[in-house]
Parts: structure tokens; sequence; C-alpha cells
């Protein structure tokens, strides 16, 4: 009987903490942070399709928010400082986690690869923008929420993913921020 691996090294991105260059008051780990981003991914998508009357496809966001750092299993996170230092090693980064995503789906059913290779390894350049912008926009929650306990280590960080999520110009990035964003400084009683 042959044995798949895929879904066993899934279930290890609890392990891979993420921020490592930072204090953290709460670590965060890829498969805390993957949630999140399909969260919010579903909810871009959503909000496209929905309040803004333009295409979208909120559940394949979510599905491959899910599995856009399941090349970290293999790799671990990279710290940004490191994996944007410059252009060189941006693309060396992006060819290494191509082939740990490629590790990865070889590890799944033959019958199976081609329905997760696009999980994987996301292929639809809208999906993708929705993923990377809910991407960003967990990494700026996280920032929020470490400024929100005090942690004054994550005010530079917190200016350089607003920025980002700015940089992007999505309309539904936008309304996100303006009607949804602004809950996330807040405290429970607050949100009641």
């Amino acid at each position: 009987m042959e044995e798949y691996q895929f879904y066993a090294l899934i279930s290890r991105m609890r392990y891979i903490t993420r921020w490592g260059l930072m204090r953290n008051t709460f670590s965060e780990n890829i498969q805390e942070h993957s949630h999140m981003v399909a969260v919010l991914a579903h909810a871009l998508a959503l909000i496209r399709r929905d309040i803004l009357g333009l295409s979208a496809e909120p559940e394949r966001c979510a599905t491959a928010a899910l599995f856009h750092d399941a090349s970290e299993i293999l790799t671990g996170d990279l710290p940004t400082p490191i994996k944007y230092f410059n252009p060189e090693i941006r693309q060396a980064y992006k060819q290494v986690e191509r082939v740990s995503g490629n590790k990865l789906l070889q590890m799944l059913p033959a019958e199976l690869r081609e329905s997760y290779a696009p999980l994987v390894h996301e292929s639809d350049e809208s999906v993708r923008a929705i993923v990377k912008a809910a991407d960003k926009l967990a990494a700026h929650i996280k920032c929020i929420e470490e400024l929100k306990a005090g942690n004054a280590e994550f005010e530079s960080a917190a200016e350089q993913t607003r920025a980002a999520l700015e940089a992007l110009q999505m309309p539904e990035l936008d309304w996100f921020t303006a009607h949804c964003l602004p809950a996330f400084s807040k405290n429970l009683d607050e949100l009641e």
C-alpha cells in the first residue's frame, strides 16, 4: 500500500513560527496565519463581488490562501528584511518556494496533484492578487494587535505594512480598511 505524506506535512505548519526577528507578545505560526489569510481573502473576494459588483471567487480565494505558505513547511519562514533585501534574493527565494511546493505536490497521489497544484502554486492572477492583499492585511493586523498589547517593537512594521496595503490600490481592500480594520484596535468590551 502506498503512503502519502502531504497531509501530515501540512499539519506541521503549526511548528513554523512567523516574525522570527521580532519580539512578540504572542507567537504566530504559519497555520494560524494561513487561517486568518483565508478568512481575509474570502472577505475581500466577497466585498469585491457582493459590495463592489466585480468578479471574484470567494471560495477559491479562501482555499488558495490556506495553502499560500505551504512551501514554508520545508523552507521555514524567511524574515521579510532578508526575503526582500534585493531582487536577486527575492527571485532565488521564489525559486526555492517553487521547488518546495513541487516537492509537496509529489507527496500526493498522482490523481490529486492537478487539483492541488493551482493552490500550492497559485496560477490565477485575480486569485493571487486577493490572496496577496489578504496576506499583507493579516501582517498589518498582527502589527495592530501587537501595538494594542503595548509592543512598540511593531511600530515600524505597522507603518510598512500599512504603506504596502495602500500601494496595492484595491477597492475591496480600501473598503475593508475603512469599514472593518478599525475594529482590530478595540478591546473585547469595545467590540460588543
